[in-house]
């Protein structure tokens, strides 16, 4: 882009109410400077602005002319008389890292004394500093360098973090009510605006889902209450469900939050968060990020009877009693010493999960980045100058209990921790750094990646990581003009930073849009891994696997590490036999009914791992059980298996990989060829017992254990979002599970689904089978409700063709998806027939299709938010029903929902599933 291309989107931008866009390309910041440099050019006082305020930093090309010309400034080979050298030095120390240290360790490292000691003053501040700037420091502390002696007693002492000013003893917030229930990302941030997350200021206008009214009340509440931050809340819910998306909170900072930098636009910091319920843990992770806090307010409890039970209403739902109120507009206070909350004088709650000592160092130093780098830059120093590192930061937390066994993700997180006491063995609450053997980028967030990894000035993938992918997945329906320009541009930057590719930027191999988390199963060939994912449905069948916001996938791939506390674990067992007739889904969905039950209402999955004891089932099927353990809202799920099965699932990634390979898609570093090797070795270790499958100790301990009756399974189980439940705080929740009984045969289906990442081949091959008994049965298949179809990944759509699967879905379809030529502008309208689509997300992602307004829709896919997948319309709430796939089509068959015998009927012969509860002992006595 030229200077006049960008003052004409300047005014394109001004009629949207928008400022000018961050400058991140090399070529405009170049004319800007010659601009700077005319003293009578008539564009030279914007261009100074431009210049000093709006040039993104890290390891953009503009940011690498930018460090270079104030090189020249410093070195009085440019004048600039509104840039004194002071001033020049002041703009490299908010450049974080990349051409800026280049730059300051050319100057501090140089013949000028008086320059040097400023460039080392600016330096000691910094903490993205990477190997090759450390080797530079180390070879100059060799030869007798005092500043770089100087820089490596300042970083071993951590001086950068030390330095910092405290965190403020009191915080005043008004409180918000941004909703009541759960409040899901996709209100911070809705999927349909996910083009645009890049663009920090324009993707701000879609908190709230637009709405203008909330967005100025939020800005009212600032407006009379200047030294106080608005505290979002979520009440009588949780805050921050469903994806893990830093754009969510990245929209709350810019809204509430603190300028991170006077140098760098549309970039806050610290927002506060709360929720009655806490904060799904994804998000407040991704809090953490941004040094904000997050607080579980606890403001409603449960009512209990003299002898300690749940008082329940006629429906049987716990009843809320207020113990106090966070109304809009309240005042309140954070006490960050003692670490509680009050209202005036009177203390309301303990916060001190909020402020731990972890989080206060993130606080403290703008987010945690920052102290992971911090720690990093550290540990080099001490390294190179041979002493031990200084207790500077708090210690990580260390729970040690003699005689206790360990569970799953005790296991992996002890065999995967660095940094932590040698030889102690570490169980649940101990904060630990873990490397990490997998990460995943998705599409939508993929942009935010590519711009964290360049503010931390990274330029590879770190060599700890086995694979890194990045998909295509949450864009594949629609090939419109944003995926035009977003996505290539994307898949080129990623590709150069080391990871395998959905899409080739050479376009060597046909570009995939498969499910990113299908891929990510199939890459992880290691039980023990450790998988980092850019969605909240990162959570693999193999391993254990936790979805995070782009900031936490960039720093997987720049550092190949993770610091995270070791959770709690809930057990999953099985007991009795599945009917012919259920679906394993059913059984997913029986699981989170029967647990709430079993706990009064109470959600014991929330904010740990669920390790389920599957035993017989292989990963693709196993997946969905995982899968929809985010909505149970659990940090992660692992599955324990019997080792024949978790041999056929390795062989089976295995083979998936080597079909990758074939196809073109390994690169230089033969990542792919590296999991192959490492899949083979693993399954090597489990047919000869060297090292069997993981297990839990026998007397490993549990928060709670669950034992889930198939007996009591009697019919297909469906989770409903309840849009016209009384109490609003009931409504979209996943906890409203109901039997296909409950519907009576009547209730209108508009469209249905059958795709996402909840799905595997043998969904779409039960749906083949389905159409066929359908046909037999009645002559001929008639849909009376559209049906859109989206296969997870071309895998399987080779294998259906391979198999004559495909050919009988072409038979049954009104449409089928043409790579030659992709849709170019997103569907609005339905007619009643099948659709096969490009594998990818689809309608689950809601970002780029929709159902048809008001629309009753029956889906295999994981997301019943307002909103997400169809939307409201004036007469008629849009309801997403989520089930198993016979439930679906069936339910387009004959537009309603179908009756008992209906669906027995439609399913007759089928294998569905052959899940059995284990007869093996999968623990470790």
């Amino acid at each position: 882009m030229n200077y006049t291309d960008y003052i004409k989107e300047i005014e394109e931008r001004k009629a949207q109410g928008l400022h000018p866009k961050p400058i991140d390309g090399a070529e405009l910041l170049s004319e800007i400077i010659s601009q700077i440099k005319d003293s009578d050019n008539k564009y030279r006082e914007d261009s100074l602005k431009f210049f000093i305020y709006n040039t993104l930093p890290g390891t953009t090309s503009a940011a690498g002319v930018k460090a270079k010309f104030l090189k020249e400034i410093i070195l009085g080979e440019s004048v600039v008389p509104e840039i004194s050298p002071a001033f020049a030095f002041e703009q490299l120390s908010h450049m974080k890292g990349g051409p800026s240290i280049k730059v300051l360790l050319d100057l501090a490292l140089g013949e000028d004394a008086s320059i040097a000691a400023d460039a080392a003053k600016v330096l000691k501040t910094q903490v993205f500093l990477y190997e090759a700037d450390m080797e530079r420091i180390e070879n100059a502390y060799k030869e007798g360098s005092a500043i770089a002696k100087e820089l490596l007693e300042s970083y071993a002492q951590a001086e950068f973090f030390t330095k910092l000013p405290e965190v403020e003893e009191e915080i005043k917030v008004v409180t918000y009510i941004a909703g009541v229930g759960d409040i899901s990302t996709d209100l911070l941030s809705p999927g349909a605006d996910a083009h645009s997350r890049s663009d920090r200021e324009l993707h701000g206008q879609c908190i709230f889902e637009h709405n203008k009214k909330m967005q100025q009340e939020v800005l009212a509440l600032k407006e009379q209450h200047p030294d106080k931050r608005v505290m979002l809340i979520a009440e009588k819910g949780t805050m921050g469900v469903g994806s893990s998306r830093m754009s969510g909170v990245n929209n709350v900072a810019l809204w509430t939050g603190i300028p991170s930098s006077p140098y760098v636009p549309f970039i806050n910091i610290a927002p506060v968060i709360a929720g009655t319920n806490g904060i799904a843990p994804i998000f407040l992770t991704t809090v953490g990020v941004t040094g904000g806090i997050g607080i579980d307010l606890k403001n409603w409890v449960q009512q209990k009877d003299e002898n300690g039970n749940t008082i329940v209403d006629e429906e049987g739902e716990p009843i809320l009693k207020e113990v106090y109120s966070v109304a809009t507009g309240t005042v309140l206070t954070i006490n960050t010493k003692k670490k509680k909350l009050y209202n005036g004088d009177k203390e309301l709650k303990d916060i001190s999960d909020a402020l731990t000592p972890q989080k206060m160092e993130f606080i403290r130093a703008g987010g945690s980045y920052a102290v992971v780098f911090g720690k990093k830059l550290q540990t080099l120093a001490c390294k190179i100058l041979g002493i031990d590192i200084p207790q500077v930061y708090a210690p990580s937390k260390e729970i040690s209990i003699e005689g206790q066994g360990l569970t799953a993700v005790e296991k992996i997180f002890n065999k995967n921790a660095v940094g932590n006491t040698p030889g102690k063995t570490l169980h649940a609450g101990s904060n630990v750094r873990v490397e990490v053997n997998i990460v995943g980028s998705q599409d939508t967030t993929g942009l935010m990646t590519s711009q964290e990894l360049e503010m931390m000035a990274a330029t590879i993938i770190s060599p700890i990581v086995d694979a890194g992918y990045q998909s295509g997945c949450h864009t594949a329906s629609v090939w419109d003009d944003k995926s035009k320009a977003n996505i290539p541009r994307l898949m080129k930057f990623m590709n150069d930073f080391g990871l395998i590719t959905g899409r080739d930027p050479k376009g060597q191999y046909h570009a995939m849009t498969d499910v990113i988390h299908k891929v990510l199963n199939d890459l992880t060939v290691d039980d023990w891994d450790i998988i980092i994912g850019g969605d909240s449905h990162t959570r693999m069948s193999k391993g254990v696997a936790f979805g995070a916001d782009s900031g936490t996938v960039a720093l997987a791939l720049a550092t190949g590490e993770a610091t995270m506390p070791i959770p709690e674990s809930v057990k999953v067992t099985f007991k009795g036999q599945m009917r012919s007739f259920m679906d394993f889904r059913d059984v997913v969905h029986a699981t989170q009914q029967q647990m709430l039950k079993q706990f009064d209402g109470e959600n014991v999955f929330q904010g740990r791992v669920i390790e389920v004891h599957i035993g017989t089932l292989t990963s693709d099927q196993a997946f969905t059980f995982t899968d929809w353990t985010a909505e149970m809202k659990a940090k992660a799920s692992i599955c324990i298996s019997e080792e024949e099965t978790l041999i056929e699932s390795l062989e089976i990634a295995r083979d998936r990989i080597q079909i990758m390979i074939k196809k073109g898609m390994d690169n230089e570093k033969q990542m792919l060829q590296g999991l192959v090797d490492k899949a083979n070795k693993r399954i090597e270790e489990l047919k000869t017992g060297i090292k069997p499958a993981l297990k839990p100790d026998a007397d490993a301990k549990y928060y709670a254990e669950v034992v889930i009756d198939l007996d009591e399974i009697a019919e297909p189980m469906i989770a409903d979002p309840d849009v016209n439940n009384e109490d609003v705080s009931k409504r979209y929740t996943h906890d409203t599970i109901r039997p296909l009984s409950y519907y009576g045969g009547t209730k209108q289906v508009d469209l249905g689904f059958i795709g996402s990442c909840m799905i595997h081949k043998g969904d779409m091959q039960i749906l083949a089978k389905m159409l066929k008994n359908i046909e037999a049965q009645q002559g001929k298949v008639e849909f009376k409700a559209p049906l859109v179809v989206a296969p997870p990944t071309y895998n399987i759509v080779d294998e259906l063709k391979a198999e004559g699967d495909w050919e009988i879905l072409e038979k049954y379809a009104g449409f089928v998806f043409d790579d030659n030529n992709p849709k170019a502008v997103a569907r609005t309208k339905y007619e009643n027939k099948l659709y096969l689509e490009r594998p990818g997300c689809n309608l689950c992602m809601g970002n780029q299709e929709k159902a048809e307004p008001g629309d009753t829709v029956m889906a295999t896919s994981t997301r019943l938010f307002q909103g997400r997948v169809v939307k409201d319309t004036d007469g008629k709430k849009g309801e997403s029903l989520l089930s198993s796939t016979p439930v679906v089509v069936l339910s387009t068959i004959l537009g309603r929902t179908p009756t008992m015998e209906e669906y027995e009927a439609a399913v007759e012969g089928i294998v569905l599933t052959k899940f059995k509860p284990s007869q093996k002992e999968l623990v470790l006595q």
